[in-house]
């Protein structure tokens, strides 16, 4: 594992973040990365103030197995509900410059959190959600949605984006690579982050001033290839 490969990961293990940085040829974006079992208020703080784009909560697929969550793209896609809300059918995802699917999924909120959008509570709900997981490794079906609806709550507001069954072999998106890099770590497959968007700009922020930002802050700088290059080699 190169240098530089392995200081991210061992940042990764520290809770630190990691800047991940897509293709060109994807979002062309890069994303600022926590492992979510490390969250705290000052990690959504430096999130939110040092990004600008969405924080989201990217998990890998056998964690939207355990706690059956589904792609709302398939929901607001089905049959039943599409006669019910026409609406559906006129706002379908059928569009998608970057990919042909989304990744995301239900929206969450820990039960004990107020309003969800502190950054208190959005530290809440990242980080019990990814111990929750961990706690409930040998846990049936059954215990699991029971668990999971014990502590929290939807819509909420922590966007939930499912890795797609295969990961990386299939698609190399955002999502998939922030569960990537938590594979390599050897970590819960759980992981908060935020694309990191110009701050005086209408644009995502270039990959050369994403390394300049991540250079002069000592934060390892990763892109997609590389991160699957690492993998592979782990195999």
């Amino acid at each position: 594992m190169v240098s530089h490969v392995s200081a991210a990961v061992a940042a990764f293990m520290r809770g630190d973040p990691v800047c991940l940085f897509d293709a060109e040829n994807r979002e062309g974006e890069t994303d600022l990365l926590f492992p979510a079992q490390a969250a705290e208020p000052a990690t959504m703080r430096q999130l939110r103030q040092d990004c600008g784009g969405l924080l989201f909560l990217a998990i890998g697929h056998e964690v939207g197995e355990k706690f059956d969550l589904p792609f709302l793209q398939d929901i607001y896609m089905n049959e039943q509900l599409v006669r019910e809300h026409p609406v559906l059918s006129s706002l379908q995802t059928n569009d998608l410059q970057y990919d042909s699917r989304s990744a995301f999924t239900l929206s969450i909120n820990h039960r004990d959190t107020f309003t969800g959008i502190t950054d208190r509570d959005r530290a809440l709900t990242t980080r019990r959600f990814a111990e929750l997981y961990a706690e409930l490794s040998s846990a049936t079906a059954e215990q699991s949605l029971t668990s999971l609806g014990q502590e929290f709550r939807t819509p909420g507001h922590i966007p939930v984006c499912r890795e797609t069954e295969g990961g990386l072999s299939i698609r190399q998106g955002h999502t998939e690579l922030a569960v990537g890099l938590a594979r390599l770590a050897k970590m819960t497959p759980v992981v908060i982050g935020a694309e990191m968007l110009q701050p005086d700009g209408d644009a995502a922020l270039s990959v050369t001033d994403a390394r300049e930002w991540a250079a002069e802050r000592n934060i390892p700088f990763l892109t997609g290839s590389e991160l699957i290059a690492a993998l592979e080699l782990e195999e």
